[in-house]
């Protein structure tokens, strides 16, 4: 497995001088060829899908600032953690940099590791699925649960342009091209950002969808519980979150700020929930934008949310 770039110059910062207060950067190692299995850290190092998708660019900085803001975490793992390096889009060549995320994703997967994406705009998500298709392959019609945190549904149509809209509508052209089941959940939907043919298209691909304003103190038992069943139902779990999915208060540094969004200390109980599943083989965080950022705080919610999932 051969990312573009290893960067392992971010992993610096605080050093506490008592036993046992170790921080991400002491522990974190280089990926090898003979590593045991751990949770694997992919930098996916472009934004050419948001300059096709007329967004605002700046999210091919995300891995190295989420590296800076995970570094000085509380290291509280029993297993390892491992930077994969960075797979980086050249000449705007969109397609061939989510082959090679594909292919190091898979790789990973085979090796035993659990990857963790760092994205790069949601066309991330394309690359992704592709890495943990490929490593199902061998399956008979693997049923991959796709778990979406986001603003926006990301089916716009493909024949168009491939991009940062585009990723789980590729996605569900590559299950009925294998014949396998297309299982989509899609949870902090803006209705205002969402046009009707887009709910129209998620209503036809039978996505399971929770929009911002259903997801509530109140609620999160009953969406924690469509979750579970949602899971029984699938083989593997892939989950994505678009960082946009938060407030802009909570998240600034996106590629499109959220009016509302989800709250962190509701995302959190829904994410403890998919990891109880035991089915979740890959994860992948999209939009984080460094350029439009404040005080590092989305790089800080981002690094975060890799410490819950890493727990």
């Amino acid at each position: 497995m051969h990312a573009d770039r290893h960067s392992m110059v971010a992993w610096s910062g605080r050093t506490d001088p008592e036993t046992d207060s170790a921080r991400w950067h002491q522990r974190i190692q280089a990926l090898a060829e003979n590593s045991q299995p751990g949770l694997a850290l992919l930098g996916f190092a472009c934004d050419e899908g948001v300059r096709r998708n007329h967004g605002r660019v700046g999210a091919a900085a995300a891995p190295q600032s989420v590296r800076k803001a995970l570094a000085n975490l509380a290291w509280h793992r029993q297993a390892p953690a491992y930077d994969a390096g960075d797979v980086i889009c050249e000449d705007g060549d969109l397609e061939a940099a989510q082959a090679r995320l594909g292919q190091n994703v898979c790789a990973l997967l085979d090796a035993g590791h659990l990857p963790l994406v760092i994205g790069g705009g949601h066309e991330v998500a394309f690359g992704s699925w592709s890495g943990l298709a490929e490593h199902l392959s061998g399956n008979p019609a693997p049923k991959i649960g796709i778990i979406n945190f986001d603003a926006h549904f990301d089916l716009r149509d493909p024949a168009h342009v491939h991009s940062s809209g585009t990723p789980f509508a590729q996605i569900a052209e590559q299950c009925a091209a294998r014949g396998w089941p297309f299982r989509y959940a899609c949870l902090g939907v803006s209705r205002a950002s969402n046009t009707r043919a887009l709910f129209a298209r998620a209503a036809e691909l039978n996505v399971l969808v929770r929009e911002d304003h259903e997801i509530r103190e109140s609620t999160l038992d009953a969406i924690g519980a469509e979750l579970d069943a949602f899971a029984a139902e699938c083989d593997a779990l892939y989950l994505t979150i678009d960082i946009d999915v938060l407030p802009a208060c909570e998240a600034p540094g996106v590629s499109a700020p959220a009016a509302r969004g989800v709250r962190l200390e509701l995302l959190e109980p829904l994410l403890e929930r998919l990891k109880a599943s035991g089915k979740l083989r890959l994860a992948d965080l999209a939009e984080i934008n460094p350029e439009y950022d404040i005080d590092n705080r989305t790089a800080k919610v981002a690094a975060r949310l890799i410490h819950l999932l890493s727990l």
